[in-house]
């Protein structure tokens, strides 16, 4: 029987890769921090499931190397909004 941790990680996986979420939005959405989400794609899920960790682990890369881009929008609708 798998602890609720492993059914965890697994749930959240499946998540980012139904979603193509990030880390915080996943935090968000599940009511756990950014480091809980870490923590499981990083450590946990490799253990549990090898070949669904590689699938999240691209998709989190893929948004780390984004995020910069993100950000720049933020601000650019941000001061936007205040014209």
């Amino acid at each position: 029987m798998k602890s609720h941790i492993e059914q965890r990680a697994v749930i959240i996986a499946k998540y980012i890769l139904e979603k193509q979420a990030t880390v915080r939005q996943t935090a968000k959405v599940f009511g756990v921090s950014k480091s809980t989400i870490h923590k499981d794609m990083t450590e946990r899920l490799p253990k549990i499931n090898p070949s669904i960790a590689e699938q999240t682990q691209n998709i989190l890369e893929l948004n780390k190397a984004e995020r910069h881009i993100r950000g720049g929008k933020a601000t650019k609708l941000k001061y936007k909004a205040i014209e």
